[in-house]
Formats: structure tokens, C-alpha cells, sequence
């Protein structure tokens, strides 16, 4: 990606070394497929790892001297200008998210949650939190390189923008009252909807920054298709069950993304109109 041109946020915050690492190995890799299938919060396997756990640390400085910190500033920086921008095309202001890099276990205002939970987003304390190890895990999930992860990121932030427009807290009251599978039906309508805006983010900064090399599109689209149900499932050893799916097929995903990057509508990722299905 071409981020050279990309601001710096401010709203990055560096939580490594506050707890002892945990590494990713076949047990943490098969709880990173159970948290991405079936929920981004597994803290309650997270004692099985437990010894140490990282909390809020210092606001990353734009010092150029940690390429980690960089990545994450540039592309967090680049989806606040995006959503400033649409927030404020609809009279409303954006409350930017802080996104909290952590290696092993981290305390968020959702709980405890470990590396192999993966990438997840906190409604409670409306914070992204992220461990850049899980990148290497979307690698062998077959997908890779600067703009896959930067889905990621964007995705998380769409889950931020649902939280601003009461979308999260709705479907939550709503799944309470409802039986497994219909709970699950509207995790899915939730999770191609952050797809979906991920996209629109996508769309809207390189048309404004052109910051995505030549056939990096494809890479945005392999990280949703490796994040699909039905491929987690297939690589956990298990038969799909859309009965099962909480966030989408990986076709529904990839369908999502490219719904938002061909448009830039945040209208166009209306996953709750019955006719859009």
C-alpha cells in the first residue's frame, strides 16, 4: 500500500510488554478459528493461557521508528479522515476509536482476551484491539500482504461506526430474545455489514490518496474469502453448517466488500434490508 501520503492517527496506543506473551501455537491457532466462527470474544478460554496480561499503555508517537506502530497510525489515520468525512456529509461528527496494540493477554472493558482471539473490537470501551501476530495466522488462512491486513483494521472500525449508529446495541437486545440460529442469522447481517464498510473505506482512500498498488483489491478480497464460515469451519476439520455461521459465507464476505469498494455508498451495506437478502 501507498501509505506515505496516509496521516498519522493519534489514537494508536502501544499495550505490548504489560503482560508475558502467549504465543500462537496448534491449540492457540484452533482458538483463533473458533473466536473468528463463532464470536470475536473467546476470554473465557483465555485462562488456559493465562499468566500475565497487557492493559492500556502510551499513545503511539509518529517517530517512523517502529514500521508496526506506522502501518497501524496510517491505516487507522486514513479510515477517520474517510468516516470524518462521510459523518459530517450527513450533518453528524465522527468519535474516532482508539485501537490498542497487545501481544498475549489484554483487559478490555469486554473482558480478557488473549492473541489467538484475534482482532476484535469493544462496543464498552469503543476501542480496537490488535495483535499483529495474528497477521501471520491470516497468512496460512491464504491471505497476505499490506492491504489483507489493512481489511482487517477497517473491518474492525466498521464494527466502531455500527456502535456509533446504535446498530450494535439493537441486534444485541434483539438476539437475546431470539433462538440460536436466528441470533446467529443477525451476527451475519452485523459482520457483512463492517465487510461492507470496510470496502466503503477502501473505496473512498484511494480514490482521495490512491493508496492501493496495482491488483491490491484482490488481496481485501482473499482476506474476506479466508475469514469465511465455511472455510474456518472446513479448516477446524468440520462440515459448513450455515446454521452455525456467525459471520458469513466466504462468497457472502467477499460479496460484502465489493459491495462497498465498487460504490463508496455506506448505503449500499444495508445487510438488514430484507430484499438485499
Amino acid at each position: 500500500m501507498r501509505l506515505g501520503g496516509s496521516r498519522r492517527s493519534g489514537n494508536v496506543i502501544d499495550a505490548r510488554g504489560r503482560g508475558r506473551g502467549v504465543g500462537i501455537g496448534l491449540g492457540g491457532l484452533v482458538i483463533l478459528l473458533l473466536g473468528l466462527v463463532f464470536g470475536v470474544d473467546t476470554s473465557g478460554l483465555a485462562a488456559l493461557f493465562s499468566g500475565g496480561s497487557s492493559s492500556a499503555g502510551q499513545a503511539v508517537e509518529a517517530d517512523g521508528t517502529d514500521q508496526g506502530n506506522d502501518f497501524l497510525m496510517a491505516v487507522l489515520g486514513d479510515t477517520e479522515d474517510v468516516w470524518n468525512q462521510l459523518f459530517a456529509q450527513s450533518g453528524s461528527d465522527y468519535p474516532e476509536p482508539q485501537l490498542v496494540r497487545f501481544e498475549g493477554i489484554v483487559q478490555s472493558a469486554c473482558g480478557t482476551a488473549q492473541s489467538a482471539t484475534g482482532p476484535f473490537y469493544c462496543p464498552a470501551d469503543q476501542r480496537i484491539y490488535m495483535d499483529l501476530n495474528f497477521l501471520r495466522e491470516l497468512e496460512r488462512m491464504g491471505a497476505s500482504g499490506d492491504f489483507a491486513a489493512a481489511y482487517v483494521i477497517a473491518h474492525e472500525v466498521g464494527h466502531h461506526v455500527q456502535n456509533v449508529q446504535g446498530i450494535l446495541g439493537a441486534v444485541q437486545q434483539r438476539q437475546s430474545r431470539l433462538p440460536e440460529a436466528q441470533a446467529n442469522a443477525l451476527s451475519v447481517r452485523v459482520e457483512l455489514m463492517a465487510d461492507c464498510y470496510a470496502g466503503v473505506w477502501a473505496h473512498h482512500a484511494d480514490a482521495q490518496r490512491d493508496v492501493l498498488e496495482p491488483g491490491e483489491e484482490v488481496e481485501g478480497i482473499e482476506a474476506a474469502a479466508a475469514v469465511g464460515d465455511d472455510n474456518l469451519m472446513e479448516m477446524a476439520g468440520r462440515a459448513a453448517a450455515p446454521e452455525s455461521f456467525t459471520h458469513g459465507s466466504s462468497a457472502q464476505r467477499v460479496g460484502a466488500f465489493r459491495a462497498g469498494f465498487d460504490t463508496g455508498d455506506p448505503g449500499a451495506c444495508d445487510s438488514f434490508n430484507a430484499s438485499r437478502g
